[in-house]
C-alpha cells in the first residue's frame, strides 16, 4: 500500500470510526440519516435509511438509526396512537442485533442506546415498570461495553444520561422499581461526563455525534440538575450547531423560557425554520404562546389555539386550555375562564405534571388578577415589572389563605431573581408560615429556595435547615420534585 493510499484509508477511518466493523457501519448514507435525526428532518433520514438497506442490508446501525426515528416521532407527536404502533419494533430490532459482531463496541452500545430511548418514551407514557426494566438494561450493557472499550467515548453519553436521571429521580414509581434492583445515579458524575463530551466531541473523529450530547445535556441541565447555568451552557453548546435545526430551535428556545429569557425565546421561534422536509412538532405553538403570554400579550391565545388544533399527543392539553382560560380572566371575560378552566378538568390526559396541576387549578376558586399577572411576568424574566404589580400590597390585603402565601411567595421569588437576599430570605418564611400545611406548592418551594440562597451564602446549618423544611412538608402540589431538588442540597452541603 502507497503512503498516498495508507493516508486517505486512515483519512476514512479517522471520520468513520466504525468503518472497522463490517457489521456496524456508520458510513456516510448512515451519518446523512443521523444528521437529519437531528435537524428533525426524519424524512430525509429515512431516505438515506432505504439507500444503505438496499446498499447494505445486513448494516445494523440501519436498526439503530430506525430506532431514533421512532423515538423522535414520538418526542415530536407524543400519540399514544404513534405509541401503541411503534413499540413493537424494539423486541426485533434488539434480536437482529444480538446476532450481530461481538468485537464492536457498537453492538453493546447500540442495545443499551435502544433501551434508553424506549425508557425515556415509556416514562413519558406513565409505563414505569417498562421504563424501569430498560435502564436497568441499558446501565448494565453500558457498564460492560466501558470494561470492553474503554477509550470508545459514546459509553459516557448514555452513562452520563443514567447517572444523572437517576442520582436527582423524584420518589415515585419509577424511582422505587430501580431501587430495588439496587441501581443508583450520581447527578454531578451525569453532568460531568456531559461537559467532558460537549468539550472534547468536536475536537475528535466522534464529532457527529455531539449534537446527541447537547440535545441530553440541555436537557439534563434544565429539567433534571434544575442548573443555574442552564441557560449559559445550552446557548453556548448549541451556538455551533446548524440553524437548519428545528431540534436547536427547540433546545433554546425551551431554555430560554425555562430561565426567564423570555423576549429571546420569542425571538428565536420567530425564527426557527418552517419547511415541509421538518417533522411536525406542534410543541413549539405551545412554547411560543406561553412566551407571549409571559409577556402579557393576549394574542398568546393564537398559538395556543393553533397547538390545540394541530396536536395528536397526550401532554399539555389540560395545561393548554388553563392558559386560555387566565386569558380569559385577563380580559375580564368570566365566562370564558370558565368554559375554558372545565375543559381543563375534563379533557385531556395525565401523564405529565403541568396536566395535573392545570385540573386542579382549573378546578379551584379563580386566581388573583394581579398575581396571575405577578406569575407570568416573573416567569419570562420581567422582574421589575413583576414587582410593580405587587409594589404596595401586603398578604392582608388578600382574603384567602392560598393568595396570603402565594403574595409572599411571588414577592420572594422576585427579590431572590433581583439579588435582594435579605428581602426573599423574609418573603419566603412568610409564605412558609403562612402555606405550611395547605395542598399548594408554595410554602415547600419558599423553604427550597430559602436553601439555596443560604447555600450560596455558605451558611451550611441554615441551608440544612431550610431543605430540611422542605422535605418535612407533605401532601402538596410536586412534592416528590421540589423533595427531590431538597435532598440533592443536603448531597452537595455533605460533600
Amino acid at each position: 500500500m502507497t503512503k498516498s493510499l495508507r493516508s486517505v484509508v486512515f483519512a476514512i477511518l479517522l471520520l468513520f470510526p466504525s468503518a472497522l466493523f463490517a457489521n456496524f457501519d456508520y458510513n456516510a448514507n448512515c451519518l446523512n440519516a443521523y444528521k437529519s435525526i437531528f435537524e428533525l428532518k426524519l424524512g430525509n433520514a429515512k431516505a438515506y435509511i432505504s439507500t444503505e438497506k438496499k446498499q447494505r442490508p445486513n448494516n445494523s446501525i440501519i436498526l439503530l438509526l430506525e430506532n431514533y426515528v421512532d423515538y423522535f416521532t414520538l418526542i415530536t407527536s407524543e400519540s399514544k396512537a404513534d405509541f401503541d404502533r411503534l413499540k413493537g419494533n424494539k423486541s426485533a430490532r434488539l434480536d437482529r442485533i444480538a446476532d450481530d459482531d461481538k468485537n464492536s463496541p457498537y453492538y453493546l452500545y447500540a442495545q443499551a442506546e435502544i433501551n434508553l430511548q424506549w425508557a425515556l418514551i415509556h416514562g413519558r407514557f406513565g409505563e414505569f415498570f417498562n421504563a424501569a426494566m430498560e435502564i436497568k438494561r441499558a446501565n448494565s450493557l453500558l457498564q460492560e461495553n466501558s470494561k470492553k472499550f474503554p477509550n470508545f467515548p459514546l459509553n459516557a453519553k448514555g452513562l452520563g444520561l443514567v447517572n444523572a436521571v437517576l442520582g436527582n429521580l423524584p420518589d415515585g414509581a419509577l424511582k422505587s422499581t430501580l431501587a430495588t434492583f439496587g441501581i443508583k445515579g450520581n447527578l454531578q458524575n451525569g453532568l460531568n461526563l456531559f461537559e467532558k463530551l460537549a468539550e472534547g466531541l468536536p475536537k475528535s473523529s466522534y464529532e457527529p455525534f455531539y449534537e446527541e450530547v447537547v440535545f441530553y445535556y440541555a436537557y439534563v441541565l434544565t429539567d433534571v440538575a434544575h442548573s443555574p447555568s442552564a441557560y449559559a451552557k445550552t446557548m453556548k453548546y448549541t451556538e455551533r450547531i446548524a440553524d437548519t435545526s428545528l431540534l436547536k430551535s427547540y433546545l433554546q428556545s425551551y431554555v430560554c423560557i425555562k430561565t426567564g429569557h423570555n423576549e429571546e425565546a420569542i425571538q428565536i421561534l420567530a425564527k426557527k425554520p418552517e419547511s415541509p422536509v421538518y417533522q411536525p412538532f406542534p410543541y413549539l405553538d405551545y412554547l411560543e404562546g406561553v412566551a407571549h403570554l409571559n409577556k402579557l400579550d393576549l394574542n398568546a391565545a393564537t398559538y395556543f389555539n393553533r397547538f390545540l388544533q394541530t396536536n395528536k399527543g397526550v401532554n399539555y392539553i389540560r395545561d393548554t386550555n388553563m392558559h386560555l382560560a387566565w386569558i380569559s380572566l385577563l380580559k375580564g371575560d368570566k365566562n370564558g375562564y370558565t368554559a375554558y378552566a372545565n375543559k381543563a378538568v375534563n379533557t385531556g390526559y395525565l401523564y405529565h405534571d403541568k396536566d395535573k396541576r392545570a385540573k386542579s387549578e382549573a378546578a379551584d376558586t379563580p386566581p388573583v388578577v394581579d398575581l396571575l399577572k405577578a406569575r407570568l411576568l416573573y416567569d419570562g424574566g420581567y422582574l421589575n415589572k413583576a414587582l410593580q404589580i405587587l409594589d404596595n400590597k401586603k398578604a392582608g390585603d388578600f382574603a384567602a389563605d392560598r393568595d396570603k402565601t402565594e403574595f409572599s411567595y411571588r414577592l420572594g421569588r422576585i427579590y431572590d431573581d433581583l439579588g435582594n437576599d435579605d428581602q426573599a430570605l423574609t418573603a419566603y418564611q412568610a409564605a412558609i408560615n403562612q402555606g405550611k400545611g395547605l395542598k399548594y406548592y408554595f410554602a415547600a418551594n419558599a423553604a427550597l429556595q430559602m436553601g439555596k440562597i443560604y447555600e450560596k451564602k455558605k451558611n451550611a446549618a441554615k441551608a440544612k435547615e431550610a431543605f430540611n423544611t422542605a422535605i418535612s412538608m407533605k401532601n402538596h402540589e410536586f412534592e416528590s420534585s421540589i423533595e427531590s431538588q431538597a435532598k440533592a442540597g443536603l448531597k452537595r452541603l455533605s460533600i
